[in-house]
């Protein structure tokens, strides 16, 4: 028998010495365990409860922690306290893919998912957005439906390129975004050489109670840089994780990667009657009618201590907001302050805020939620309801909100109603011919090609093909190209062993 405990021992979850983590007990050397073996039952529960559900949408990513610092001055704008001249606020950042699983490649084709959390003076401030300014729909009504159709089939459990064409074709709002995916910015060479954006439209309040709609855009300071489709699927095959790797080793190395935020501001009145609909999640706003006003600079310098504690059970919201920020009248915004926060309640639980990477750094903080699982906080004997007669505080507004907007109407199910240059083609259209270069553009006829390929039915093809005609006929006919020249080839038959089988 051996006694000896080298390193100290363990003990068990609630404190006592382990006996044991190498030997279970039994009945002699050869017999059944016991289950009186206390701590090889807790080992086993625990173990099979150690995974929470993984998140259906952004399931594979990593974190970084660091410090946002406002070095502009943009009160005129906003009251919220982190961005006044000067203030330092220390944040939590998650990136992403979409519609990955948990152990997918970091360098598959989808938007990455660009999600910080502000621990600010005023309570927690989520901005949850991607790499890309724009989405693939405008209606909230959509998104499980888009979701699904990038994820795997239900008889199959396979991915498949024609559902998500056939989705991106019946739905042209998608256009803009695809054509985003399919381009160079689709495949980012790291997180840290990649832009970050807000891609809705928010509100910001100042101090007079005066409103402005805002765009937010990260620029990273790295540059920008990505990957061809052959490095990508060559990366994919030989380190999954390379994306989280490599930010992990960049800190690590005090190579701290840094974004500066700026913001496009527009006057609340300019909303009625702009050209197109500016809170259009397809659409961006024109930098020359909107052009940036630069905050301040984002920082990451310290990487998680635990991943599951601070980035698996790390909770973003778009609801979860501060003064002098709101909503606005985005569809999408405003279908996610409510499904954000309701699949964290689900995924880690409804006292999802009181773990410590997620709980806001407030003095005074004083919440009327109680109990429920896993409840740690609490408020003794002060009264659980208000209003009270027993000094707790409690909110009790009246009147209109500074950070509401006005709006009338029959309650209806409609798309937005139209401005004057409203439409799905344009801007991907002026993305492809008038921002990208020749190069661009053949890697994007290639990737689109590559794609179409990949699986598309001859059903679904002619969709596809008009749908790409629908933004640029030229860009179209050479995807057309592509493909029937694709098709011609001889195609290789799918092996059924692998090269480099030995035996």
């Amino acid at each position: 028998m051996n006694d000896s405990h080298p390193q100290g021992g363990s003990t068990t979850a609630t404190g006592a010495p382990a006996v044991s983590d190498r030997n279970s007990l039994t009945v002699g050397a050869n017999g059944p365990i016991l289950l009186h073996d206390v701590h090889m039952v807790e080992q086993m529960a625990h173990f099979n409860r150690e995974r929470v559900p993984e998140r259906n949408v952004h399931a594979k990513g990593t974190g970084a922690f660091g410090v946002f610092e406002t070095t502009e001055d943009v009160s005129q704008y906003t009251k919220a306290a982190l961005f006044q001249p000067g203030v330092s606020t220390d944040l939590l950042i998650r990136f992403s893919t979409v519609a990955g699983e948990l152990g997918s490649p970091d360098t598959w084709r989808d938007p990455r998912g660009f999600a910080i959390k502000f621990y600010t003076s005023e309570g927690n401030y989520d901005l949850v957005g991607n790499n890309t300014p724009v989405f693939f729909i405008r209606d909230t009504m959509k998104f499980p439906h888009f979701i699904r159709s990038q994820k795997r089939r239900g008889g199959t459990g396979l991915r498949d390129n024609d559902m998500q064409w056939d989705f991106w074709t019946n739905n042209p709002e998608s256009a803009h975004q695809v054509t985003w995916l399919m381009g160079d910015r689709g495949l980012p060479a790291s997180l840290r050489q990649m832009q970050g954006y807000g891609s809705h439209t928010y509100m910001w309040v100042n101090e007079a109670g005066e409103r402005f709609w805002v765009k937010y855009h990260f620029k990273s300071q790295q540059g920008v840089k990505c990957l061809t489709q052959e490095a990508a699927n060559k990366i994919a095959g030989e380190d999954a994780d390379y994306h989280r790797r490599d930010l992990r080793e960049a800190i690590d190395r005090g190579d701290f990667p840094r974004w500066d935020l700026h913001v496009q501001v527009m006057p609340y009145e300019d909303a009625k009657d702009y050209r197109f609909n500016p809170f259009d999640l397809t659409k961006v706003w024109p930098h020359g009618d909107y052009p940036l006003i630069k905050v301040g600079t984002m920082t990451l310098d310290k990487n998680p201590e635990n991943f599951f504690a601070q980035v698996e059970q790390a909770a973003f919201a778009p609801s979860t907001v501060v003064p002098g920020v709101g909503f606005s009248p985005d569809k999408m915004l405003l279908g996610r302050t409510f499904a954000y926060a309701d699949t964290q309640r689900y995924r880690i639980g409804p006292n999802y805020l009181q773990l410590p990477v997620n709980r806001p750094r407030v003095e005074g903080h004083n919440t009327y939620q109680f109990d429920g699982p896993m409840a740690y906080d609490h408020t003794g004997d002060q009264p659980v309801y208000a209003p009270n007669s027993y000094d707790r505080g409690y909110a009790d507004h009246e009147g209109p909100v500074d950070d509401g907007w006005a709006t009338d109407g029959e309650m209806v199910r409609s798309a937005y109603a139209l401005h004057a240059e409203d439409d799905d083609f344009s801007q991907p259209r002026a993305l492809v011919n008038e921002v990208w270069d020749d190069g661009e553009r053949e890697r994007f006829v290639g990737n689109v090609a590559g794609h179409i390929l990949g699986g598309v039915k001859p059903e679904t093809l002619p969709r596809v093909l008009q749908y790409w005609k629908n933004v640029d006929e030229e860009i179209g006919k050479r995807i057309e190209a592509a493909v029937s020249e694709g098709q011609a080839e001889e195609p290789a038959p799918h092996p059924t062993e692998p090269e480099g089988v030995i035996g």
